[in-house]
Parts: C-alpha cells; structure tokens; sequence
C-alpha cells in the first residue's frame, strides 16, 4: 500500500527536507505542497491525501484552523 502524502509546510527548506524523506521512503507518493494555510486547505478538500505533514504556524490559515476547516481529514 502507499501512502498518497501532502506537504503542507512555508518554509522552503522545511519542504525541501520533507520532499526528500517522502520520495526516498518506500510506501509514501508525494501528491502536492502547499506553502500557507489557505493553500493546504484547498490541498486537502481537492487532492484527499492519505498522509498530511502538516505545519502549525503558516500564514493565512495555522494548521489547527486548517484541520477545523478540512471536508476530508487525513492522518496528520
């Protein structure tokens, strides 16, 4: 099984370590990023990952708002 997995992260180097865990780890497929809380909302509701690495503080939305405000709720 694999694991259809988001980043959801505003910093660039945060995303850039977290983009090359995923696509070196077997059983997880890297869908989509999102780099502020609007962003990931829309991520969420519109591409329904399994697996969502999820930042606290972003602009726009921080990701508790973003987990409160989700139609689909993966594990985070």
């Amino acid at each position: 099984m694999t694991l259809r997995t988001l980043i959801c992260e505003d910093e660039p180097i945060a995303r850039l370590h977290l983009r090359e865990l995923i696509t070196g780890t077997n059983g997880l497929s890297l869908i989509g990023e999102a780099a502020d809380g609007e962003a990931a909302l829309s991520a969420i509701n519109g591409l329904t990952p399994d697996l969502v690495f999820l930042d606290i503080r972003m602009p726009l939305r921080d990701g508790l708002e973003v987990l409160r405000a989700a139609q689909h709720h993966p594990a985070v």
